[in-house]
This record gives structure tokens, C-alpha cells and sequence, in this order.
């Protein structure tokens, strides 16, 4: 089964680089909002796949890093891939699709509830500003049916 890649694929090709990414995190309205500055790179293989490393340091808990892939799958007629980080034990998986002006790639995954209680649903989306940026930007579904944004990350290419 020798794959090629396909037209959606080459929508993740934007990712490919090194960043710079300027984050803001607020995981409640509660909680102080968090600023961090962290790298990522992010290769391709084989044109199907792309995996994006991210490392930074979490002011009172120390360094972490994360890896993300991501690919197209054409029986699913969907953007698939994971996303693990060294201070968590889930394994996240993405199911996605990608807005009519292909600028905004929307994936749905499932994961642990930031109070630990129980599993929701989350929505990581990655909005594409221009070759050299875009936004990682995450959210959960809360109980009362709202989505609450609780995660943005400007990419900035480094040159």
C-alpha cells in the first residue's frame, strides 16, 4: 500500500518550520491567564504526515515538551493524528475537517476534564493567518453546552 499524498495533505505542508509561539492559557475564570513563550518545529513525512515538537518551561512546574501528528485520511474523508505531552498521560485523538476557505482546520478529540472528574469533549483548532503565522488555539465544551476557549498559540516562523 504505497500512499501519495493528496491535496488536503499539502494544507498541513504550512506547518512545516521552526516557531516561535507566544501562548496565553487561561483554564478557568477563576484562574490568573498564563503567558508562555515557547519553540516548535514541525516536519513532514513522507508528505502524508506531519509532526510538530513543541518544548517550553512551565514557570512553577518546570520544563515539558508535546509532539502532535497530524495527516489526511481519505477513507474517512477526514484529518486525523494524536497529540501526547510529558506532563499528561492521555493520548489525544483527532478527527477534523478543514473550513470551505481552508484556512481553519478544526479537530474534535475527548480527554480528561480539567477538574479530573469525568471526560468532555475538546476542539483544538489551528486558524492559518499567513505563510509565516498561524494560531493553535483549544477549547472545551462545558456542561452547559458552551464552548469555553481556554488556549491560544501564535506560531511566528522563525528566519
Amino acid at each position: 500500500m504505497l500512499a501519495k499524498p493528496q491535496i488536503e495533505h499539502e494544507l498541513l505542508d504550512r506547518l512545516i518550520g521552526n516557531w516561535t509561539v507566544e501562548s496565553e492559557c487561561q483554564m478557568a475564570a477563576d484562574k490568573p491567564l498564563e503567558k508562555s513563550e515557547y519553540k516548535a518545529t514541525c516536519r513532514s513525512i513522507g508528505g502524508l504526515w506531519v509532526v510538530l515538537e513543541s518544548k517550553g518551561e512551565m514557570p512553577e512546574q518546570g520544563p515539558w515538551s508535546s509532539i502532535m501528528t497530524l495527516g489526511y485520511d481519505p477513507k474517512k474523508s477526514q484529518y486525523v493524528g494524536t497529540f501526547v505531552a510529558s506532563v499528561m498521560p492521555h493520548l489525544w485523538l483527532y478527527q477534523g475537517t478543514v473550513s470551505e476557505s481552508r484556512t481553519k482546520l478544526t479537530l474534535d478529540t475527548e480527554g480528561p476534564r480539567c477538574d479530573q472528574d469525568g471526560m468532555a469533549r475538546y476542539q483544538d483548532m489551528i486558524q492559518f493567518i499567513d505563510d509565516d503565522s498561524w494560531v493553535l488555539s483549544s477549547q472545551i465544551l462545558n456542561d452547559d453546552g458552551k464552548w469555553h476557549a481556554f488556549m491560544s498559540g501564535r506560531h511566528t516562523r522563525i528566519k
